[in-house]
């Protein structure tokens, strides 16, 4: 079958670094299109890469208007990378009979998801949000380890996806509120989205958000606790990010979660974007393995593999404990096989959308400092 074509809303940070790079190796794929408001340069032999699509990509098209790019009927593919237009844009795009891949945040409150979601029925076209943080090495690697039974009932899940100062959180100086800005709506929509797929939707929220850059009301800084009920009564997640933490990338807390059977303690970053920032190909086959300095450390009742020992006080098996291989590549194998194969979709819009009322539920909570009880 002939590869899918794809056009791509927007060529900024997220396209170039997150997408491309993944959908150039994929031979189900070909980069056909881009819409990037900004005029091709006409002298381009003096035009520096990551400048304009078509420097990089001279034979896809460009669109500078929507109403062209979603008027080609070639484009059967639409990723949509643009800042505060997804909803518009995605719906556009299956309207005018495209599938599309949505960037995080899916949407920015849950009657846009809801929206999204009616028209991907009524079109038949598959629309899938971008959570690629679910083929993280470190998140493969703790979901399989509570799929296998590993660490028993779990009682005690925290996840941080903590940083220090990053130079694009520093831009956020709005004084006002705007919903779809700050933490929760960035780095929260990756890890909210990890914990639901683990374990599903909570009974209650509660959360607290600071901004620890100075006088601005959009979140930096945050906590997000899920409390759970019926099988799930004994667990307690938390979610944490914070833009105050001088650590080293590779020290930074990343899990630390409890069961029954044992515990996983793990630090540091999955290492894809570093590699790609390292020029090295996404289908180089070490591309997305960790090195050994990283890896999680487990103490379980089970002994899982060879390079275990045992304690012998507790009688539990542990040490580090390797990670699997991300995979970021496999979103779009994902998505190809949703389309062209009619396979069930590997992220679903409804579970996206159970992360965007979650943030809205810790905004409420923060705003009224209660405990807020899941209502749709």
């Amino acid at each position: 079958m002939a590869p899918l074509k794809v056009g791509l809303i927007g060529y900024g940070f997220s396209t170039k670094c997150f997408h491309l790079p993944f959908i150039t190796p994929n031979k189900d794929l070909e980069v056909y299109a881009f819409l990037q408001r900004a005029e091709a340069p006409a002298e381009k032999s003096g035009v520096e890469k990551g400048k304009h699509c078509t420097i990089d990509y001279p034979k896809a098209k460009h669109y500078r208007t929507p109403e062209d790019f979603f008027g080609d009927k070639e484009i059967e593919l639409v990723v949509v990378c643009s800042g505060g237009l997804h909803t518009e844009f995605a719906e556009q795009a299956m309207r005018a009979g495209k599938h599309v891949v949505v960037e995080k945040p899916f949407t920015i409150t849950s009657e846009q998801s809801d929206s999204l979601i009616k028209t991907a029925k009524e079109t038949g076209k598959v629309c899938t949000p971008f959570q690629n943080r679910r083929y993280d090495s470190d998140f493969l690697t703790l979901k399989s380890l509570i799929a296998t039974g590993a660490l028993g009932e779990i009682t005690d899940f925290t996840t941080h996806y903590d940083v220090d100062y990053p130079e694009w959180a520093l831009k956020w100086t709005e004084k006002e509120f705007i919903q779809g800005q700050g933490m929760l709506y960035g780095l929260g929509t990756h890890s909210i989205d990890q914990a639901l797929l683990l374990f599903g939707q909570p009974k209650s929220v509660w959360a607290t958000t600071r901004s620890l850059r100075g006088e601005t009301a959009n979140d930096d800084t945050f906590t997000v606790v899920l409390q759970y009920s019926g099988d799930k009564k004994n667990l307690v997640a938390t979610v944490k990010t914070t833009i105050v933490s001088s650590l080293p990338t590779e020290r930074q807390l990343k899990y630390f979660v409890r069961g029954r059977d044992g515990t996983f303690i793990k630090h540091g970053e999955d290492p894809q974007i570093d590699h790609l920032f390292a020029d090295m190909a996404a289908d180089d086959p070490k591309f997305g393995i960790e090195p050994e300095a990283t890896y999680g450390e487990l103490w379980t009742k089970k002994q899982l593999v060879d390079t275990q020992s045992q304690d012998d006080k507790t009688k539990l098996w542990g040490g580090k404990y390797e990670s699997q291989q991300g995979f970021y590549v496999h979103f779009y194998r994902d998505v190809v096989a949703s389309i062209k194969d009619g396979k069930a979709q590997a992220i679903k819009p409804e579970e996206s959308r159970m992360g965007i009322r979650v943030i809205e539920m810790a905004l409420e909570s923060n705003r009224t400092g209660q405990v807020v009880t899941w209502r749709d």
